[in-house]
């Protein structure tokens, strides 16, 4: 199921970056991925991150007490609270590798980020607009839901040379690739980012040392067994379960997608954050790769043998659109004619465009990043 066709027109606000108007309302039933603007790149400065010390230190605290047997009920943050509001607090959610003083003068990592991470509008990569979004869960209930998961193993650290990955591989192989286990920016009960135009995605995975992940990574990731067992259709099981992930919400207003500035006026990121559903997990260990935000991802066209963008994923209001796959579109969702099947497998042809030039932004799509294991010989 495509978006609307785009034409062609400037933004006004913000300057760095172009994009595309179209006409659609979205109310009360939008299409999977009602498209929001082709968007031009900046040039390409780059930028430094940083993990703020004290905040992973509390949330590892937290993971690791549990709940206090004090027999007081527990008090919990607002959940609106972790919702990013500043450039620094955006940044200090994952860290870039680092870089020789010659790389810093031509690559100019912090520059770049600093650029691209803001809260002005669709033209920056954000976490939404915050004045009309919704969060329910807060990030210490987040935390409490994932006491007792084992997110990364000591040996899939050192194998993958990164926090909160896990190697994959399919059965009878050898590892090759590692694949994030949550949305970016792959930390723990933090919200997903959106907004993010596929080029500046497919840099930000760079300068951490990873790269974009691939369809077929994403799929294998979302469907195998590492134990050797069959593939599963969903990432959790077999059947359609709206309910596992965070998938069974509504558009809470209309979703009125004229133009970019509109959309980001009206339409609503209600997501949560990353694990706030343990059971939406996949037996290698990724998680939500059903329900929070849709992923773009890159794949080689047969045809032209380019490097083009992949959609894949479902967002928050899934229960719209929901079917099986081969089966008839249920009563319960509302939208029939965007119905699509949200399976492992699933091979959208949504808004594919050339990676490098890549423009197709939105309010519920994100991306996650993948890594090549180093190839060692055996001694």
């Amino acid at each position: 199921m495509t978006g609307p066709r785009l034409t062609r027109r400037g933004w006004a606000a913000g300057a760095c970056f172009g994009a595309a108007a179209v006409v659609l309302a979205c109310s009360p039933t939008p299409p999977p991925h009602d498209n929001v603007g082709d968007t031009k790149a900046p040039p390409p400065f780059d930028a430094g991150g940083g993990m703020d010390a004290a905040m992973e230190a509390a949330a590892r605290e937290i993971l690791d007490a549990g709940p206090a047997d004090t027999g007081a009920p527990l008090v919990y943050s607002d959940p609106m609270t972790n919702h990013k509001e500043t450039t620094d607090e955006m940044l200090a959610l994952f860290e870039i590798r680092k870089f020789t003083e010659q790389e810093q003068k031509s690559i100019q990592a912090d520059l770049f980020l600093r650029r691209m991470f803001q809260m002005k509008g669709p033209q920056y990569a954000n976490q939404g607009n915050k004045a009309i979004a919704k969060h329910s869960i807060s990030k210490e209930q987040c935390l409490e839901g994932l006491k007792g998961i084992v997110l990364q193993t000591a040996e899939q650290k050192a194998k993958c040379g990164a926090d909160n990955m896990v190697p994959i591989w399919i059965k009878g192989k050898e590892a090759w690739y590692c694949i994030d286990i949550f949305e970016f920016p792959n930390k723990a009960c933090e919200l997903p980012m959106v907004w993010t135009q596929p080029p500046l995605a497919k840099k930000v995975c760079e300068l951490q040392g990873k790269r974009l992940c691939s369809d077929i990574e994403w799929n294998i990731a979302c469907r195998g067994d590492p134990a050797g067992g069959d593939d599963s259709k969903y990432a959790y099981g077999d059947k359609l379960d709206i309910d596992i992930c965070h998938t069974n919400l509504r558009h809470r207003a209309p979703c009125i997608v004229q133009d970019a500035q509109t959309t980001w006026k009206s339409c609503t990121t209600d997501t949560e954050p990353s694990g706030a559903y343990p059971k939406c997990r996949s037996r290698f260990g990724v998680f939500d790769q059903h329900g929070n935000v849709a992923e773009v991802m890159m794949r080689r066209d047969k045809e032209t043998n380019k490097v083009v963008t992949q959609l894949k994923g479902s967002a928050w209001f899934y229960n719209e659109l929901a079917r099986e796959p081969g089966q008839p579109v249920p009563e319960t969702t509302t939208n029939k004619t965007g119905a699509y099947p949200d399976h492992c497998n699933f091979d959208p042809r949504w808004h594919v465009e050339p990676l490098e030039s890549a423009g197709h932004v939105n309010y519920h799509l994100g991306f996650r990043c993948c890594k090549e294991i180093p190839y060692s010989t055996p001694n």
